[in-house]
């Protein structure tokens, strides 16, 4: 191997051992960050139901009130309701979101749970829509304020159909009245089906994947087998350098 040729080979190594251990590294930092996640739903999660009163003061002062149990009382507006793209138990259909109407006129809007494709319209499930005055308890869940990723389809509000929850565009074309707020925040309805079987409730997924560690293992891995290799190129090229001195002497 030529001069020139050893060390371009050995720059691409070292850069290459320098990148993986990074990436190693930048993984623990996310094992780290993604465990003190799980941690504190999992707290949240086993904890007594607050008040809306409590919630919005909680979302007032961090902005973050995901998985914290909460009871709401109000009165739905069904002619409200939006469809979330979604599967429960293997079935394809969709996570009904109606807007709840506060005893101080705000308006939250409730995941009430899953029904099944076909029964999307609620003229299929008349018995589900309760009228006059509910309580529900569930998990509140923040707005996301994107979509979670390029692949993921655009909405579509004309026909209330929504494959990320975009609270603007959901709350878009509500009749409230001229001093009411959309809630800036959703509630997850807890276990439970309603009159007539649909929708039912407990769809909130708290199962959280967190595999940043066997990523971590596998980076420092072949930075690993890199550095190894490394070391493997210099001795050659140590062995082939004396081997020419030997016999040019």
């Amino acid at each position: 191997m030529s001069r020139a040729r050893f060390w371009l080979a050995l720059g691409f190594c070292l850069a290459g051992i320098a990148i993986l251990a990074g990436l190693g590294t930048w993984q623990v930092e996310r094992l780290a960050w993604k465990q003190g996640l799980i941690d504190r739903i999992e707290q949240r999660v086993d904890a007594k139901p607050v008040d809306l009163t409590a919630l919005r003061a909680a979302y007032a002062a961090t902005g973050d009130v995901d998985y914290i149990p909460v009871t709401v009382s109000g009165r739905f507006l069904h002619e409200g309701e939006r469809y979330f793209l979604s599967t429960f138990e293997g079935r394809a259909g969709w996570n009904v979101y109606t807007p709840l109407v506060t005893g101080d006129g705000d308006v939250v809007f409730v995941n009430r749970g899953f029904v099944p494709y076909e029964l999307r319209e609620p003229q299929t499930r008349p018995e589900g829509q309760v009228e006059g005055s509910v309580t529900i308890t569930g998990l509140a869940r923040n707005a996301p304020t994107q979509k979670s990723g390029y692949f993921v389809p655009d909405n579509d509000p004309a026909k209330q159909t929504f494959f990320w929850r975009d609270l603007d565009a959901m709350a878009a074309g509500l009749t409230l009245t001229s001093n009411a707020q959309v809630l800036p925040f959703f509630v997850d309805a807890g276990p439970g089906r309603a009159p007539g079987g649909w929708p039912v409730g407990g769809t909130t997924v708290i199962d959280i994947p967190n595999s940043h560690l066997q990523y971590a293992v596998t980076w420092y891995g072949l930075a690993f087998v890199l550095a190894v290799m490394t070391v493997l190129l210099v001795v050659r090229d140590r062995r082939a350098a004396r081997a020419a001195t030997g016999a040019s002497s």
